[in-house]
């Protein structure tokens, strides 16, 4: 075991049992020196030690060694909720984060990483030790498990933990069933915000969510933070999850989202989560249909804040955007320019520790989720915690998650607004014409996108602490697409091959009303699908490209893989394995779509790639999600700006997407058609992404 640096990751299972105690299906446990247990166990440390023998089939050895000051972290308590929105949490969280990345050698990192984690906030130490895995030279290829696995309290019916601890007890491992969690059991649809509860909730959604935030965390040391372009990445991320949003709402006969803009009004959408966390042992808070935000005042939390500051920054990054310059912490004019204004937004809007003036431009982006998250106990008088709007990992689940970030994104748009458009000039590529284009799924007809219910299995076993060793399945039931691919014909005029990028989008046709949406709404609207390089060779030129190869997601069976399982034994093939974990979850590629085929636009262009290429400084390892996600260590792998075409206003007189094509573009009609049925494994045929997950 001491021979790799495999075992650190040992460290992410049951989150509150002490390290001494076995491990995994292999039964590994720390060899701790004594007075690494908690003060409570020192007394009896032989005894401690030895207890947990018999069990133990192999031990990973931890060095003593000189221990750094913790006594920022340990302001957090072990049992208190933690939240990434929350200033305080962020800076001890921040502090821990580098004190792993400090540790000179992984046993070092190990070492110290022991010692912390029997001591500290469990949520705090997951999110902390994950971002330094990421970041770690020695560590950055190890493969993170989801938190679905850690924390399985974050994204499952609350009542299935007594079933599974029950299973745990008293049936043996291998005659132990899935536990089913039902697909409504957070709301009926007398709540119309319901019916799209299965999109929001549904775990893989919510994982992209947690993992970008890995990647890009607020607070850290500077290099961990400052990766290329990620105020921008930040702005198209969430701007392309409310793009996917609003088709959901229009697929299942409901309004695009309405922005949270006027704080001091009710909000109308309730939520009722239906979560417990286990290691906090506490109830997440509901909120009730027509509540209000309120001025935040909580010493517990070392948190204080008015509405009027939200309105105030809010202001003030309004009036930036259209003075075109914002001040930074010296007092200096920055300008947003067209290239860059929309990074340095983004991270004024997050707000990371990038943002020019934190003074001037405040918290916006997470104190606006502070109060939310706080609207039923703004001044802890009943001694509750925030809601599921305060944490990362389960904030997509609450409808006002989508109305808070349709008003952030509201404030790009304003910036995007005062760009110049993109004149045909821009957008074409001289001599290179799309002739024809078709989305083929097999044994459907053309331009149909088939979606289905599957069910995967989820092992709850690394997250319920104190319970007999083995799987502990739940069964949820989530949307997922038949396989599918793109064909598209493309001429190449020129007399010579030349390199293209084709990138893929797909937009609703139709309004609430069932009108044709103007250009101007519908490039809000646009998803992006794939974006990718081809090789145009003189003449007629055919590309075929297959969904699952999709720039924007990873595989489903990434997101829930078994970390023992799966994992290959080293060398390339770890390389390949373990590379991101952050990105869009396959299963989600596709809208749901209606039973009578919804129709939308598919969209093809391909520029031309000597406007597109970044000059990397070294080889490009991970490209999976590179849309979503950037690439590890490297330069966001295009020069453009992100959701290039349709980032910015059309040119004038360009009404109607059919007027805003240019020769290197094409669209075409395809129908997303919805089976409301589950469709099992053993008769998915080639339904590639029908996967049984453990």
């Amino acid at each position: 075991m001491a021979s790799n640096n495999t075992g650190v990751l040992y460290l992410f299972d049951r989150p509150a049992e002490p390290v001494y105690v076995p491990k995994g299906d292999n039964k590994v446990a720390f060899d701790i020196p004594a007075n690494y247990l908690p003060d409570r166990y020192r007394s009896v440390a032989t005894e401690v030690l030895n207890r947990f023998g018999e069990d133990t089939q192999s031990k990973i050895p931890v060095k003593e060694i000189s221990l750094p000051d913790l006594s920022i972290p340990l302001q957090l308590g072990r049992r208190d909720p933690f939240s990434l929105f929350i200033p305080a949490h962020r800076k001890v969280a921040a502090r821990l984060i580098d004190i792993f990345m400090g540790m000179r050698t992984y046993e070092d990192f190990l070492s110290v990483a022991v010692y912390c984690r029997d001591r500290l906030n469990p949520n705090m130490f997951i999110y902390a030790l994950s971002v330094a895995i990421l970041h770690r030279p020695d560590t950055k290829n190890l493969p993170v498990p989801p938190l679905s696995e850690v924390f399985p309290d974050k994204y499952v019916d609350s009542g299935i933990f007594a079933r599974a601890k029950e299973e745990a007890n008293v049936v043996p491992e291998g005659a132990r069933q899935p536990i089913e969690i039902p697909r409504d059991y957070t709301a009926s649809d007398l709540d119309e915000e319901h019916r799209v509860a299965y999109w929001r909730e549904d775990i893989g959604i919510n994982l992209h969510h947690w993992h970008w935030h890995l990647v890009y965390p607020f607070e850290a040391d500077v290099s961990i933070v400052n990766k290329d372009r990620r105020g921008e990445l930040f702005y198209y991320m969430h701007q392309q999850i409310i793009a996917r949003y609003n088709c959901e709402r229009l697929a299942n006969h409901l309004s695009r989202v309405k922005r949270f803009i006027n704080w001091r009004e009710s909000i109308p959408e309730g939520y009722f989560p239906k979560l417990d966390s286990l290691v906090a042992s506490r109830t997440w808070p509901a909120r009730p249909s027509g509540s209000y935000l309120h001025d935040i005042n909580r010493p517990v939390d070392t948190l204080r804040f008015d509405i009027q500051d939200l309105e105030r920054w809010r202001d003030r990054i309004y009036e930036a955007i259209h003075t075109g310059y914002v001040m930074n912490n010296r007092g200096e004019r920055v300008q947003l320019t067209e290239k860059d204004g929309i990074d340095i937004l983004g991270n004024i809007m997050e707000a990371s520790i990038l943002t020019p003036s934190s003074n001037l431009y405040g918290d916006l982006h997470n104190l606006g989720h502070v109060a939310i998250s706080y609207c039923h106990d703004p001044d802890h008088r009943y001694l509750e915690s925030f809601s599921i709007m305060g944490d990362s990992a389960t904030a997509m689940r609450d409808p006002i998650f989508y109305r808070w970030h349709a008003f952030v994104d509201d404030v790009f748009q304003e910036h995007k607004n005062t760009l110049p458009a993109y004149t045909v000039e821009q957008l074409n590529f001289p001599g290179v014409a799309i002739t024809g284009v078709q989305l083929v799924t097999p044994n459907q007809p053309a331009n149909t996108l088939n979606t289905y219910w599957s069910q995967s299995d989820v092992d709850l076993s690394r997250g319920l602490d104190f319970t007999p060793r083995g799987a502990v399945l739940a069964r949820f039931t989530h949307l997922n697409h038949s396989g599918f691919s793109y064909r598209i014909s493309v001429n190449n005029s020129n007399s010579s091959a030349l390199m293209g990028t084709m990138r893929i989008f797909i937009a609703p046709k139709q309004d609430e009303r069932g009108l044709p949406f103007t250009f101007r709404d519908q490039r809000l609207l646009m998803i992006e699908m794939d974006k990718f390089t081809v090789t145009l060779n003189p003449g007629s030129n055919n590309v075929d490209r297959k969904s699952t190869d999709s720039s924007v997601t990873i595989p489903f069976e990434r997101t829930f893989r078994n970390l023992e399982d799966s994992r290959p034994v080293g060398g390339d093939a770890l390389e390949q394995f373990n590379l991101c974990g952050c990105g869009w979850p396959q299963h989600m590629l596709a809208p749901k779509g209606s039973k009578e085929g919804f129709p939308m636009d598919l969209f093809v262009m391909i520029s031309d790639y000597r406007g597109d290429v970044v000059q990397q400084n070294e080889p490009v390892g991970c490209t999976d999600a590179a849309s979503f996600c950037g690439l590890r260590d490297r330069k966001y792998p295009d020069i453009r700006s992100m959701g290039f075409p349709f980032d910015r206003r059309p040119r004038g007189n360009v009404d109607t997407l059919a007027q805003f094509l240019t020769g290197n573009m094409a669209v075409t009609d395809i129908s997303v058609r919805f089976t409301d049925s589950i469709v099992p494994k053993s008769r998915s045929g080639g339904f590639s992404n029908s996967l049984i997950l453990s």
